[in-house]
């Protein structure tokens, strides 16, 4: 499951619904936002959350509001009466501090309640249950870190998810965005310090099998980004590249059902002639992430493409014809037998 974040700093716009529009038809389904109210934004908070509300119900996205005490108060609310934020919109309330065991259980029967992960105790949890937490209603979030050098321990977070999720709780997390960034600091929002400057997409795809549910923590994703993801829908890796001359189309490919232990081995280029000139030019070295084609020195291997998953080499029976940028580089590791993926060549 993955989500985006929307702030209320801002107001909600005809193009904010074009763009939620368009995040839905490429999978994402959640919606993230912030209710620690600045004092003298009371009224517009209540004004934009409501329209948000209005907005995530018609586009079919689930709503979870980061909540304070005060902010609470300012809303009109108290936690006797939280769950009425289901009214507006509101699908779920992150909980932090300032709620007692007690309400938080009351809580969980009424709408999602999301712990904070990091912080989470045996015995608190233990406590919540006794009161009558609903866990099937109960997932785990993890904060956003804005300042760098700051994000999570990547051996910690996991040790912390395992037991989360042997608990029963379903456990989220926040990765970067890559086009307009959160203030103010604008050094992006991720969860694990190690994908403070990766791309937003392979940070996605490397928290798959750890989370189940994924929130850009910045506001946008830039176009390359949203064409990754909307790839992933059909279960194709877009891996961006810059060329070194000569360009192969853009077609989707497979790696090999029985996988190299050095290269991905396109299959269709082995089925299709190449247009691409295959006498020997360029064996230059080949750091990973090198896109290669055989040449004619090669004999019947000639025009196969590989993209290098480790540092090879330079082959004279090889051609360079470009390399996966350094952002993408991690997505080759999860290229498996059979899996799909195209290469996007982009301006350097």
């Amino acid at each position: 499951m993955k989500g985006l974040s929307i702030y209320l700093n801002e107001p909600i716009t005809d193009e904010t619904s074009e763009w939620l529009q368009r995040m839905r038809v490429v999978g994402f389904t959640s919606l993230f936002t912030s209710l620690h109210i600045p004092e003298d934004d009371s009224s517009l908070y209540v004004e934009r959350l409501q329209a948000l509300g209005r907005l995530a119900r018609e586009l079919g996205f689930e709503l979870v509001a980061d909540i304070a005490p005060a902010s609470l108060a300012t809303l009109g609310k108290t936690w006797e009466t939280a769950a009425t934020l289901t009214d507006w919109g509101v699908t779920g309330l992150r909980l932090d501090y300032g709620i007692r065991p007690q309400q938080i259980a009351t809580l969980s029967n009424q709408m999602m309640v999301a712990l904070n992960a990091s912080t989470l105790t045996a015995d608190e949890l233990t406590e919540m249950k006794a009161q009558g937490l609903r866990i099937d209603h109960t997932e785990a979030w993890h904060n956003f870190y804005p300042r760098p050098e700051t994000g999570l321990d990547r051996t910690w977070f996991d040790e912390k998810n395992a037991w989360l999720q042997a608990q029963g709780l379903r456990v989220q997390a926040f990765i970067p965005g890559d086009e307009t960034l959160r203030g103010p600091l604008f050094e992006t929002l991720p969860t694990l310090e190690e994908h403070r400057h990766a791309s937003p997409f392979a940070s996605y795809i490397d928290l798959q099998s750890t989370v189940d549910r994924i929130l850009v923590g910045d506001p946008r994703l830039s176009e390359a980004t949203i064409r990754q993801f909307e790839a992933e829908q059909t279960g194709v890796i877009v891996l961006r590249a810059v060329a070194n001359g000569q360009q192969r189309q853009r077609e989707t490919e497979t790696n090999r059902f029985d996988p190299a232990r050095d290269v991905i081995r396109s299959v269709e280029s082995r089925m299709n002639p190449s247009t691409i000139d295959l006498t020997p030019q360029d064996p230059s070295v080949r750091p990973l992430g090198t896109i290669t084609i055989d040449n004619e020195k090669y004999g019947r291997y000639a025009g196969e493409v590989q993209i290098t998953k480790r540092n090879l080499s330079a082959d004279e029976r090889v051609n360079v014809i470009g390399r996966v940028i350094e952002a993408d580089q991690p997505l080759i590791a999860r290229l498996g037998p059979g899996s799909k993926f195209r290469i996007e060549w982009v301006t350097p």
